[in-house]
């Protein structure tokens, strides 16, 4: 009886520690939905300047660039965090699949009760 409480303990930890990687992967996707927010609305700005050159953030500085440039850098960008994005959400998937997996475990074998006709 000891053996299956410390099992059951050990399901709980193990359930708890996956609760808390999809927490983490939730907090890391919404932080990528906001970049991709903030690109869209810079590519949005870049589409509506005439302006041939164009000023971006290159950590403590602004260096000027072309406007092409500047496009083609935050379009690869936005696709390199969707392509994160998608990884992600696999992961996210396969965590939960594993949480579903120790319910399962955790509740033990279902009884199937006869349908009522």
């Amino acid at each position: 009886m000891v053996e299956e409480s410390e099992q059951v303990q050990q399901l709980l930890n193990q359930a708890q520690l996956y609760q808390q990687q999809i927490q983490n992967i939730l907090a890391q996707k919404e932080a990528l939905n906001v970049q991709l927010i903030e690109i869209g609305k810079a590519l949005e700005e870049l589409d509506k300047t005439k302006e041939g050159e164009v000023y971006k953030i290159a950590g403590p500085i602004l260096i000027k660039s072309k406007k092409t440039e500047a496009k083609k850098d935050l379009k690869e960008k936005q696709d390199a965090i969707r392509m994160r994005l998608k990884t992600m959400e696999s992961g996210e998937k396969r965590i939960k699949d594993k949480i579903e997996d120790l319910r399962n475990k955790l509740s033990g074998p279902k009884k199937k009760q006869p349908i009522a006709e």
